[in-house]
């Protein structure tokens, strides 16, 4: 290993003060490849666990829309609003019905507060096409429900605590 001298203008050799990056990259590169070979090794035999579903009680409001979703013969999709059919077009006239009511009933836009507000709960039959459950979705979202969530059943011998 050698040490790089300068010329200083009196022509007396000095030592240079500026840091050698060589090595410095040479090490960054061999870490690099390293990790580049390592990480999809690891990544495969990780084992994973998933985590186990907690299920929380929803509260049914008496303004709160309940849809049912499920597919129908053809590939068509089937929206109910309670137990009424409804299609797509149907289903925003009622949700912009039933908000404009809601905003009617609070008397105004600034009254709407997020208590007061209805949610959209989607029940989706276990083999609807992700296609109608995200209609269902879009159009309530569309019409100006701001919350739309999912009701499901919890697995059977699981107990639910009420907080």
């Amino acid at each position: 290993m050698g040490m790089n001298v300068g010329m200083e203008q009196s022509g007396e050799d000095i030592p240079m003060s500026d840091i050698n990056t060589t090595p410095l990259v040479d090490v960054m590169l061999v870490l690099l490849i390293i990790f580049l070979i390592a990480i999809p090794i690891v990544l495969e035999t990780v084992p994973v666990k998933l985590p186990e579903v907690v299920f929380e009680p929803t509260e049914t409001k008496p303004e709160n829309v309940n849809l049912s979703v499920r597919g129908g013969p053809g590939g068509t999709c089937e929206v109910y609003w309670d137990l009424t059919p409804m299609n797509s077009e149907e289903l925003l006239d009622a949700a912009v019905a039933k908000l404009e009511d809601t905003i009617e009933k609070a008397g105004g836009v600034e009254n709407i507060t997020e208590e007061n507000m209805p949610e959209a709960h989607i029940r989706g039959d276990v083999d609807t096409p992700y296609k109608c459950i995200g209609g269902a979705i879009f159009t309530m979202q569309r019409a100006g429900f701001a919350r739309v969530g999912f009701i499901s059943e919890p697995p059977a011998g699981t107990a639910v605590e009420r907080l």
